[in-house]
């Protein structure tokens, strides 16, 4: 099992150049799926897998809590590993072949509105220690809808700000230019012509978001800053950095941008990963016209 595990994970990174974060999560599910078979189901050979042992270990999983959108990843992750070791002869049939995926409850994402994103921003201190880093950061993440991951990645090579655009790599190592607005270039400025260079070190790359240490910044201390600020703000809702990614988009759909323009701002491959802010959209229709309306 360990072997066949380790040359699609080399498969996924080779062939399919996808992300280091997409090997690692596939990984851990299919490691999951092994250690099940070896304990619940005494299998110890994926040669004699069946399809009742892939139903079973996904309503295992569900009874222990997953949310039914990562039990629909490790299903499609199942299926591909299948399918790629049945088209190397490695096994002689596929149990995953007729594999139905799970079906996901619809959700709308959380927003911000425009005076909870105001109050957010306004909340970080330029005078504080790293003010400045942490005002440029947050508001480029909602003035440009960043992931995270790519806010964490950004360069200084791929920041122009006398045209106002920075070029970000998303998922599968696809590139998109974005625009950024006129506050989040005035931030970025500030915080590069004054900031930056007092947490350079001789361990610094080109990031452009830097950490005490002089290291790019990660991930999840973005996460802690973000919550930090949304307690000084007084926000009672839960606030993350994909908060203001959704934010942006909803922001936008609501001052008229075309959801084509959304969508590649976004980097979406896919339009109806985008229409859902419709639905946002019109949820916020809905609630201002029941509120104010006289017969709402």
């Amino acid at each position: 099992m360990h072997e066949f595990l380790e040359q699609f994970i080399v498969w996924l990174a080779i062939e399919r150049g996808l992300s280091t974060n997409y090997q690692l999560s596939t990984r851990r599910s299919l490691e999951t799926f092994c250690d099940w078979l070896r304990q619940h189901a005494e299998v110890t050979s994926l040669a004699a897998v069946e399809p009742s042992h892939i139903t079973e270990f996904l309503a295992w999983r569900k009874r222990s809590g997953l949310a039914s959108a990562s039990i629909k990843l490790e299903a499609v992750a199942l299926r591909i590993f299948f399918r790629f070791l049945l088209a190397r002869n490695l096994l002689p049939k596929n149990p995953a072949e007729n594999l139905p995926l799970p079906r996901i409850e619809s959700y709308l994402p959380e927003t911000l509105n425009a005076l909870e994103v105001e109050r957010l921003l306004e909340s970080v201190q330029l005078t504080d220690p790293r003010g400045l880093r942490d005002r440029a950061m947050l508001e480029l993440l909602y003035a440009s809808g960043l992931r995270v991951s790519e806010l964490c990645n950004v360069r200084l090579e791929n920041l122009n700000l006398d045209e106002g655009m920075i070029r970000v790599t998303g998922k599968g190592n696809k590139t998109r230019l974005v625009p950024v607005g006129g506050k989040a270039c005035e931030a970025l400025h500030r915080y590069l012509e004054t900031e930056r260079p007092t947490l350079v070190s001789p361990r610094s790359g080109a990031e452009v978001f830097l950490s005490v240490r002089g290291r790019k910044l990660t991930p999840q201390r973005i996460w802690q800053l973000l919550k930090q600020y949304a307690a000084r703000a007084g926000l009672d809702t839960n606030v993350y950095p994909h908060l203001l990614r959704h934010s942006f988009a909803t922001h936008l759909l609501g001052g008229g941008a075309d959801l084509r323009i959304i969508q590649e701002l976004l980097g979406h491959a896919n339009i109806s990963t985008t229409q859902i802010y419709t639905h946002v959209d019109r949820t916020h229709l809905k609630k201002a016209h029941k509120k104010f309306h006289p017969r709402g």
